[in-house]
């Protein structure tokens, strides 16, 4: 007779992103394991594409692909399945912002934690009188790309460029519309090279006010009495 299987319960959850409906299950033990190690390794990339690996086994609804969600999707999905999977609470030691040095220890949950969205974020940009740009957000592959660390400054710049080219969805104007997709990377980085000082500032503060997992929370030094407001952003500020 073989062993009884363990029902696993399932739960909804709506995206950041466009507000759909998905439903995930927890992660099991042997899906907790790849994760511990990617944690222990202390390496972003690792630590985001473990995270890929169990979103994709732990989301049930069928034609989500985990590749194509924008960052904050995943990490808020990726904190929802963690608090069924381990616990609401996330224990974390933040270093004092007031000295730089005395840690203290910290406990936040998961339900307290959105994805902030900007007013002043807007994912179509006005060019010239002739022109507009649609921008789309980052998928993960784009994001682990853009995070790797170098000390060559002029790698940083390349890999910027490429990852603005990446985000564009369509060129459009009144009379024709120009799908990113149909053209070659190289096409696409060619165009962004043609834009403007003021142009291009419009195209990063749509990096710069796209919506972010985050929480403020205040922590008080127990040296020197003082109150600081420190802000968690990003996944790897609320591994715990």
């Amino acid at each position: 007779m073989p062993l009884p299987t363990i029902e696993t319960p399932t739960y909804e959850l709506k995206l950041p992103s466009n507000g759909k409906k998905i439903k995930y299950r927890p992660f099991l033990v042997k899906e907790e394991k790849i994760l511990i190690i990617a944690l222990e390794s202390r390496d972003q990339s690792e630590i985001t594409n473990a995270v890929k690996d169990v979103l994709k086994k732990c989301i049930i609804t069928r034609g989500v692909k985990v590749d194509d969600l924008p960052t904050f999707d995943i990490e808020y999905i990726f904190l929802n399945i963690r608090a069924k999977s381990i616990g609401e609470d996330i224990r974390l030691v933040i270093t004092c912002p007031d000295d730089n040095e005395t840690e203290v220890p910290v406990t936040i949950y998961v339900d307290e934690i959105n994805v902030n969205k900007s007013k002043d974020h807007k994912t179509d940009i006005i060019l010239d009188k002739n022109l507009s740009l649609r921008m789309k957000y980052p998928s993960l592959n784009q994001f682990i790309e853009s995070n790797f660390e170098t000390d060559e400054s002029d790698l940083v710049v390349d890999k910027t460029f490429k990852l603005v080219a990446d985000c564009i969805d369509t060129i459009y104007n009144e009379e024709e519309a120009w799908e990113a997709k149909n053209y070659s990377p190289q096409e696409r980085l060619d165009f962004i090279e043609q834009l403007n000082s003021k142009q291009y500032k419009e195209v990063e503060k749509f990096f710069a006010t796209m919506p972010k997992l985050s929480h403020t929370i205040e922590v008080t030094n127990p040296n020197t009495k003082v109150k600081s407001s420190v802000v968690l952003e990003g996944l790897a500020d609320f591994f715990g």
